[in-house]
């Protein structure tokens, strides 16, 4: 029987499988930084989405396990920039995303001029789709201010640079945000974050289950998945064939990396599902991954990557 592919392009990297980590999960600090490097069929990791300092992030309760996903109001706890810069320098062992994120406009352009500067060569990726910052909107939802952003940004930074995106419920959106990211050298787009702002009521307490922002928190795990591969779909069909699309959301099984795949995903992350398994889900959704393929025929993810049939 022919051995079944599961190698997949980390950006000129050949990773041995097309699965990430969702950032803000399990990829904070350096111990659990590492326990990612010594993942199997883990292909390539992503660093928690830094930002210019230190935040300890909302107060707790934070992360709340529902039956078909996850609530929470994380607001980006993180040991700063200067940690992950220094981690991806010094420590990486395996194929690594930098993810940075900024609170403003200002920052985005504080925190990749200084990576411009700097020794890292490998893929950085902008967070533009927080939900859980108090005070603050998720700048892709203003797209003159993105485009704004990304020329800036493209006016100085010349290493490989991607964007997390928040999720779009209508297709004016995904042609509106394609227009403008279609006019820059991105890299790849990360689709989606989580869901903002959800809310979920423990009815025998008769309240909220998060703190923050009276409860209201970004959705994640099952429930996502019809949300996330829509945006998959929707931005693979407009975005330029250069930029790689990474799919995140309501990854369980197999099952549904191959349908983020069939959708047009280049890579597949996972997030709550991590929190609900822990890491060993890894192994697991690569051997149901490759028995679908088996299946099906399929020897390689090109041979059904994008390929979703209409009615």
């Amino acid at each position: 029987m022919t051995e079944i592919d599961l190698s997949a392009d980390l950006f000129g990297q050949t990773l041995t499988s097309p699965l990430l980590n969702a950032s803000g999960v399990h990829c904070q600090t350096k111990e659990e930084l590492n326990d990612l490097a010594n993942t199997s069929n883990l292909g390539a990791m992503v660093t928690k989405s830094a930002t210019l300092q230190a935040r300890e992030g909302n107060p707790n309760p934070r992360y709340y396990d529902l039956e078909n996903g996850s609530i929470n109001s994380m607001g980006l706890p993180n040991l700063g920039y200067d940690f992950y810069l220094d981690y991806v320098l010094q420590e990486q062992t395996k194929p690594t995303i930098l993810s940075v994120a900024a609170l403003s406009a200002a920052d985005a352009i504080t925190l990749l001029k200084d990576l411009q500067a700097s020794d890292y060569q490998g893929p950085t990726e902008l967070n533009l789709s927080c939900p859980n910052i108090v005070g603050e909107p998720q700048l892709a939802y203003d797209f003159e201010a993105t485009d704004r952003v990304l020329s800036e940004v493209f006016s100085f930074y010349t290493k490989p640079l991607g964007v997390k995106l928040p999720p779009y419920f209508d297709l004016v959106h995904f042609d509106k945000i394609a227009a403008v990211l279609n006019k820059y050298p991105l890299t790849h787009v990360n689709t989606i974050n989580s869901i903002g702002n959800g809310l979920w009521v423990d009815v025998d307490q008769e309240q909220v289950v998060t703190k923050a922002k009276g409860g209201f928190g970004g959705l994640g795990g099952t429930m996502v998945l019809p949300t996330a591969l829509a945006n998959v779909r929707a931005l693979r069909q407009r975005l330029n064939d250069s930029i790689k699309v990474l799919g995140t959301g309501g990854v369980t099984s197999g099952a549904d990396v191959f349908a983020h795949t069939l959708c047009g995903a280049d890579l597949v992350s996972v997030g709550t599902q991590v929190m609900k398994e822990g890491l060993g889900i890894y192994d697991r959704l690569a051997e149901e991954l490759k028995a679908i393929m088996a299946e099906k025929g399929y020897q390689s993810l090109a041979d059904f990557r994008g390929k979703l049939k209409e009615l």
